[in-house]
């Protein structure tokens, strides 16, 4: 007798990662797509099957809120240098979050 098991296998598909990424990437033009990409993010939380792109949903996230605190902490300083100096931080640590992030998805790993 012959028995035949059909095992559910958990594919990671890291398209939408990549797809993610890339709107990240573009946060120069109005913060428009990150805010695409973050609304994105948040619906597939629960609907994410695999560790790794899970990891790297939850890294977009909390990149995407902490340059969004970073900005409104900038928005609010009154001295210009001071103001200036944040949103250079903020915009440096982004970029870093997303370089990293996007190579560590390239070579299957999580963040």
């Amino acid at each position: 007798m012959i028995s035949t098991t059909t095992e559910r296998v958990s594919v990671d598909d890291p398209s939408l990662a990549h797809f993610l990424y890339a709107l990240m990437s573009a946060f120069p033009i109005f913060f428009l797509p990150t805010l695409v990409g973050l609304f994105i993010n948040l619906g597939q939380r629960t609907s994410c099957a695999g560790e790794m792109i899970s990891s790297h949903l939850r890294w977009q996230r909390h990149s995407i809120i902490g340059f969004m605190l970073m900005g409104g902490i900038g928005l609010s300083l009154t001295p210009i240098w001071l103001s200036s100096l944040v949103y250079s931080i903020a915009i440096i640590w982004f970029c870093h979050r997303i370089v990293k992030g996007w190579l560590n998805l390239t070579d299957g790993a999580s963040v």
